[in-house]
This record gives C-alpha cells, structure tokens and sequence, in this order.
C-alpha cells in the first residue's frame, strides 16, 4: 500500500497545517502544532497510533512521551504514563516526565568529572550535583523530528545536535533517536549518538509509568520483579558510594514479585537517603548476550 500525505487546515487560535500520513493497515502518524515554548520556538505533538489502536502522544521538544495508550486485559485503552496537557506544564512544573535524558542521565558528583588528563566542570542543578544533563540537558531543548515507517509499526524520529561544550561536556554530539510504536503494542527506544572527541553520554527516556491508567489509584500495588542481586547504595545527595549490596534482607529485594509499596516504608538508611526507591540495580546476566531480562511489572 502506498503511504499518502493528506493536508488540511485548523482553525484554533490561528491557522495551522496538519499532515496526516497513513501506513500498512492502519498504522498512521498524524502531527500538529503544541504550542510554544517560553522562548518563542514553536513545539509539535505527534500522535502515533498502531493497527490495533494503541497510541502514543509524543511532542519534540524534550522528545516527551506525553501520553501512552494501550489496551488492558479486557482490551479497554488507558493512558499509562504521567504527564500534563500543555507545553507549559512541562517548562514550569515537570519531574521530566516522559522525557529524553541527557547528555548524561543521573547524577554527576559535584558537576566534575576528569577524562584524558582535562579537568571538566558541568551545571550544577540538583544540590551539590549535576544532574540529568544539567540545567538545559536535552529534555528541555526542541529535536527536529521525522516520521518513519518501519515494518510492523510506526515511528518517529528525534534529532539534535549538542555543541562541544554545551552545560560543561567536551565534544560536539549528534543524537538520533526513534520511537517506535509496533503492532503488538510494544513502545520501543531506540539511541545512537556520535562524538568528535572523547565524553561522556548517558541516555535514556524518563517516563513514569501507572498501568492502572490515569487517575485510578497510585503504584504501590504494582507488583515488581527486577532481576538484580545486587545494588548500589547512595549517601544523602543521591550519589553512589562506590559499593555493591546484596539486595538480600533489604528492601530492595525484588528478585521475586513483590508490590513496591510493601517495604517503601520500612527504617531503611538507603530509602531514607533516596526518599523511597531511587537506586541503580545491577541486573544479572548470564553468558554474551547482549540483552537479557531485566525487570517485570
């Protein structure tokens, strides 16, 4: 089936362009202005949706997963990840919720970090540390966006260029990244990016996610498995100390279901320090591959 590109004109507070394109059954991607950002540059949303009808609301500025709908065991849609409404509750009010992290996601220790015998100093934005990029990492910057249509789904892909010594990072990176929603309901990510001199990268999307669907309760009856003997403990600013715990006898134990609010209470130093569960795990992996199971909900 040929793609086809059909447009129209809305009339909202001024006239706007919409493209809709259409692929395979009834995988489609329809795109429409979001807005603008404090600073006057104009956002898209782009609402892309599979042959069974799931959907994923995803706008370009901070490559923000918005909204993500799909069907419960009774195949009823319900929106799945937090988020806002509108452009401005991202700038004013956002946890970076749903968004694109980096150059480097989690914290950097006092913004500072050494790499081929030169000293660099980054953003500090979360207490002593820098964190998530620092204060305009790339969840916070408009990606020049595209539609793709993979086999099996439909996608959208995310580029931005970061210049040598964009928040305090050495070297010019180029980011691509794609969503693809697939037609068995799947969201897939993928990341690619390319330096022209050594740094130091850490990508990854920071979406909350409530399978109850929104405004039906909260999490703490979710039951979770993550596949980690061990974890990495942190002090009072959200830093690793440099160690590995057994996750045995702690709170962090969920190598079998467990529901996350069964322990998220208990007179633990480390969920004293990370205010609840905000800690790497060490997932265990067996053998080359590449990839193994690291968590279930």
């Amino acid at each position: 089936m040929k793609s086809f590109v059909m447009k129209s004109v809305l009339g909202f507070a001024a006239l706007a362009t919409v493209a809709v394109v259409a692929h395979a059954a009834q995988d489609k991607i329809v795109e429409k202005p979001w807005g603008k950002t404090a600073g006057g540059n104009a956002v898209a949303i782009y609402t892309l949706t599979n042959a069974h009808g799931a959907e994923a609301r995803i706008t370009n500025y901070g490559g923000i997963v918005v909204s993500l709908k799909v069907p419960d065991k009774h195949g009823k849609l319900g929106d799945v990840v937090l988020g806002f409404d509108n452009i401005e509750g991202y700038e004013k009010h956002s946890p970076y919720f749903g968004a694109l992290i980096g150059r480097y996601g989690n914290r950097i220790a006092k913004g500072k970090f050494s790499l081929d015998g030169a000293d660099y100093t980054l953003a500090v934005n979360n207490g002593p540390n820098s964190l998530h990029g620092g204060k305009v990492g790339f969840d916070k910057v408009v990606w020049t966006a595209k539609e793709v249509h993979p086999t099996g789904g439909v996608g959208l892909a995310l580029h931005h260029v970061s210049k040598d010594g964009d928040e305090g990072y050495p070297g010019t990176l180029t980011v691509d990244v794609t969503y693809t929603l697939t037609d068995d309901n799947a969201l897939k990510i993928d990341y690619t990016a390319t330096t022209d001199k050594d740094t130091v990268v850490n990508l990854t999307n920071h979406s909350y996610f409530n399978l109850n669907g929104a405004g039906n309760g909260d999490i703490l009856h979710h039951v979770a498995m993550i596949n980690a003997d061990k974890f990495t403990p942190i002090d009072a600013t959200s830093i690793p100390t440099g160690k590995l715990e057994s996750v045995a006898g702690t709170p962090f134990d969920f190598r079998h279901p467990t529901a996350i609010g069964k322990r998220i209470a208990a007179h633990d130093p480390q969920i004293k320090n990370g205010g609840g569960y905000d800690h790497n795990y060490v997932l265990n992996k067996t053998g080359g591959h590449a990839t193994a199971l690291a968590a279930r909900v």
